[in-house]
Order: structure tokens, then C-alpha cells, then sequence
């Protein structure tokens, strides 16, 4: 008589069931950095006078402080896997780490007024587009400080683990 719960798996099946636990993470971050910035928003305002010169009558400096977070990491519906029953070993194709979230958290924002004047009209938008390419700056630098390597070390680091507690005797991972 066959007992169908003492079942043996074989390894075909095991890579289906490592790719859809791995697929259920979808994006996954696997780092993330908090920042936080300041920056000095200067807007002058003139007015053509009889089409000869333009007369600056008013000027605004605003401090602009705020705070955000980047997240980067994978998309792990992605991943290839290749499993050799033979020698127990596994391997693991994975994109390379991408910047998921760049996001500033409005509710720690602060805009001071340092110098305006009853006549400066200084547009909100203004602080927003200033906010903005400050923080495509700082993904820039982040990038090129490594932190995208650092993101797809970790992954590695995470997987070889998860992998390792699956069972597996070798596990190769590469990024493309």
C-alpha cells in the first residue's frame, strides 16, 4: 500500500515551489536610505520698464528643509532558476538592483521665509520643483557612491541564505 503524505519530491518541482516563494516578493527592497536636506530657494521678481531694463522691486529667499528615504532593490518576478538534481545545486539569474522609491515625506517639510517682501509672489510650485531636483541629485549620488551594489551584495547575501535553508548543497547567483 502507498502512503501518498511520504511523498519524495523531486527537484523539478522544488525549483517551481523556490521560484513562486521568491515571485511572492514581487520588488524587493532590499535597502533603504533616509535623508534628510536643506536647501536655499532665491526668487527675484522684475518688471520691464518701458521695454528698456528690467527693475527687480522684489526678492524672496526661502529655507527649504525637508526629509525623504530611497529604496532600492529587485524585481523577483524576474528571476530564472536552474537547478542541477546531480549535484544538488542551484542557479539563480536575478536584475540587477534599481532605484524602487525615491519619495519625500511632506509632512517633515518646512519652507521659512528669510528674506520676502509684501510685494514677492513666491509660488508653491516653486518649492516643489526645487524638492524635486534635489532629490534626483541625491539618488544620483547615492547611485554613483555604490548603492546599488551595496543592494544587489545583499540580495546575494539574502538569497544564499534562503537557499542554503532549502537544502541546496551549491547555489550560484548572477546578476544580469
Amino acid at each position: 500500500m502507498t502512503n501518498i503524505l511520504n511523498f519524495s519530491e523531486n527537484k523539478t518541482s522544488q525549483a517551481t515551489l523556490v521560484a513562486e516563494k521568491l515571485v511572492e516578493l514581487s520588488e524587493w527592497t532590499t535597502l533603504r536610505y533616509e535623508y534628510s536636506n536643506v536647501i536655499v530657494s532665491r526668487l527675484e521678481q522684475s518688471v520691464n520698464v518701458f521695454g528698456l531694463t528690467d527693475l527687480n522691486y522684489a526678492e524672496t529667499i526661502k529655507l527649504i528643509e525637508y526629509t525623504g528615504y530611497l529604496k532600492a532593490g529587485t524585481d523577483m518576478s524576474k528571476v530564472e532558476i536552474t537547478i542541477d538534481e546531480e549535484t544538488n545545486k542551484i542557479s539563480v539569474k536575478v536584475p540587477k538592483s534599481k532605484i524602487l522609491d525615491n519619495v519625500v515625506e511632506t509632512e517633515n517639510t518646512r519652507v521659512e521665509d528669510l528674506i520676502g517682501n509684501i510685494f514677492s509672489n513666491y509660488p508653491t510650485q516653486v518649492v516643489f520643483d526645487e524638492i524635486n531636483k534635489s532629490k534626483i541629485l541625491i539618488e544620483e549620488k547615492k547611485i554613483n557612491d555604490g548603492f546599488l551594489d551595496d543592494a544587489d551584495k545583499r540580495i546575494e547575501e539574502l538569497l544564499t541564505s534562503f537557499l542554503l535553508s532549502s537544502g541546496f548543497d551549491e547555489i550560484v547567483i548572477e546578476f544580469y
